[in-house]
């Protein structure tokens, strides 16, 4: 009897001691978060073969693309992409042709009414961040008028030029004051200018910067908000068929969108790396385009949707009549994908992870200094 007892007692010991293993495991994983286990339960989830069609095109806001692909983030959550890079991403995307891209809100919300399978999954690009870019010779705005600028065909329907330039320099926004051309890219504007073709042009960077570093033009007025307060530029944009189809690719899809974005901010001279050869720019223009969007201008990418500045953004192309027909809220900004997609808040990110390092309001040479230190 005795042994039976102290037999019963040891195999209480053991079971006791099993358990308090099992708890202390899990305590362990729960102090990595919430966030990292979900991270990691998705990069180790198995997906189904399928090649991601992402698109983007010719300007600093859609950075991300290039760096997902450069930097092995797809790869490390099990993604298999196809990334594209040219000018007629936002037609593909409007036309069900991509499952995933980086294009213009105003675009987007355009092409929703008419039966665009298309939705904003997250946001990539807040404000304006684009530049009116002058010859050396324009030393005021009005030198500009009747002179050949590439400012589009149609420059009542460009939100940048109604909203941001022709206010921010007095210019007048009939197209009729001016030569005004299109060109199919803005590195195609920026040749124009360079071999002395047009006088100015509007672009996104690294075009500006671009005309800086080489002395070929000077930035005469950027755009980055509209009416005062700031609206969504361009968007991490869905084909929806896609994420009806493939939902946990599409959920996979908007976290490396995410981490894209975290690498851009904490890993800044990797980033412009990767940026110049994607883009086919000298480094230092790289850099001076990444300082801007991080740095400079604010915290301009980002992942988060804010209602109100989508709400803002609508309301313009309404007021400016940008846009036919608007679509509904709802229907085309769908949160619940960068809900549950395991991505970190934006603002948390920025405030633990960049604020201290990168501060806004850091000049560049402190800011280079800094990035170099850490990028070494």
């Amino acid at each position: 009897m005795k042994f039976f007892n102290q037999h019963r007692k040891m195999k209480k010991l053991a079971c006791m001691l099993i358990m308090a293993s099992l708890l202390a495991t899990s305590a362990v994983g729960c102090s990595k978060g919430t966030e990292e286990s979900s991270v990691a339960n998705q990069a180790s989830q198995q997906l189904e073969a399928y090649t991601v069609n992402l698109g983007y095109y010719n300007c600093d806001h859609m950075v991300p693309a290039c760096v997902g692909e450069a930097a092995g983030i797809f790869k490390e959550l099990g993604l298999d992409v196809k990334i594209s890079g040219n000018g007629k991403v936002p037609q593909a995307m409007a036309a069900g042709q991509m499952d995933v891209g980086y294009i213009g809100t105003r675009g987007l919300m355009a092409a929703r009414p008419k039966g665009s399978p298309i939705m904003v999954a997250a946001t990539n690009h807040i404000g304006g961040s684009m530049y009116l870019v002058v010859s050396n010779d324009i030393e005021k705005p009005e030198d500009l008028l009747g002179q050949p600028v590439a400012i589009g065909s149609d420059p009542l329907k460009s939100e940048s030029w109604v909203c941001g330039y022709s206010q921010d320099t007095g210019l007048p926004s009939d197209p009729s004051n001016y030569e005004c051309l299109s060109f199919g890219s803005d590195a195609d504007k920026y040749l124009a200018l360079k071999s002395g073709n047009i006088k100015a042009y509007t672009c996104c960077d690294p075009w500006g910067s671009m005309a800086e570093y080489e002395g070929t033009g000077k930035i005469m007025s950027t755009y980055m908000e509209m009416d005062g307060a700031m609206g969504v530029c361009c968007a991490f944009a869905m084909n929806s068929n896609f994420e009806k189809e493939h939902p946990d690719i599409a959920r996979k899809m908007v976290l490396a969108h995410t981490k894209s974005i975290e690498y851009i901010y904490t890993h800044p001279v990797k980033a412009a790396k990767i940026f110049a050869d994607y883009y086919n720019v000298p480094e230092e223009v790289a850099m001076m385009t990444i300082y801007k969007k991080t740095v400079a201008e604010g915290r301009t990418l980002t992942w988060k949707i804010d209602d109100t500045q989508y709400a803002h953004a609508m309301e313009g192309y309404k007021k400016y009549d940008l846009v036919d027909e608007l679509p509904e809220y709802d229907d085309v900004v769908k949160k619940n994908i960068l809900a549950e997609s395991g991505a970190k808040d934006f603002d948390e990110f920025i405030k633990n992870d960049v604020d201290e390092i990168y501060p806004v309001g850091m000049s560049y040479d402190d800011w280079k200094a800094k990035a170099m230190e850490i990028d070494a």
